[in-house]
C-alpha cells in the first residue's frame, strides 16, 4: 500500500519532458549557426601529380611576409570582407567584383607601440566598367601584442 501512495503523489514526468525537448531542438538548431569558415579546395591527385616543385624558389620573385604580419592581415580581412559575406541579390558585376577578396590590395606599415596599420584598397583596373571607385577600402589599426582591432579608418 505505501508504495502506491507514493507512485500516485510523485508529479508526472511528462511536463518535464516537454520543456526539455523544446530546450534540446532549440540548441540543435542554434548550432547550424555556428559555421566554421569552409576548408579550401584542393585539386584532384591527377592534377595535384603534375606539379613540380623547385628544390627552392626563385629568390627574384621571391615575397616574404613576416607571420605578424600576415596575422595582422588576416585579423583585418576577417572584419573588412568576412568570409561568408555575399552579395545581395540583384547586384550588379562591380558589386559582386567588391565581394571578392582578390580585387583588394593589401599595404602594411609598422606604427607605434606594436601597431601594425593594414590598408586595403580596390586593384587598379579592377571592379570598374570605366568608371572610378571611390571610398571602397579601409585603414586598420592592428594591435599586434594583444591582436585586436585597435581603430578602422574607412
Amino acid at each position: 500500500m505505501r508504495a502506491r501512495a507514493i507512485f500516485r503523489t510523485a508529479p508526472s514526468s511528462a511536463p518535464l519532458k516537454r520543456p526539455l525537448l523544446f530546450l534540446a531542438c532549440t540548441m540543435l538548431s542554434a548550432c547550424a549557426l555556428f559555421q566554421r569558415p569552409p576548408r579550401p579546395v584542393h585539386a584532384p591527385p591527377e592534377e595535384a601529380v603534375r606539379v613540380e616543385f623547385p628544390l627552392d624558389l626563385p629568390k627574384e620573385d621571391r615575397l616574404i611576409i613576416p607571420g605578424t604580419v600576415l596575422k595582422a592581415v588576416q585579423l583585418a580581412m576577417e572584419d573588412f570582407l568576412p568570409w561568408d559575406v555575399r552579395p545581395h541579390r540583384g547586384a550588379t558585376p562591380e558589386e559582386v567584383c567588391l565581394y571578392q577578396r582578390e580585387s583588394y590590395d593589401v599595404t602594411t606599415s609598422p606604427g607605434p607601440d606594436g601597431v601594425l596599420f593594414v590598408r586595403f584598397t580596390v586593384k587598379d583596373g579592377a571592379c570598374t566598367s570605366g568608371g572610378v571607385i571611390l571610398d571602397m577600402g579601409a585603414t586598420y589599426a592592428i594591435d599586434v601584442t594583444g591582436w585586436r582591432i585597435l581603430a578602422i579608418q574607412r
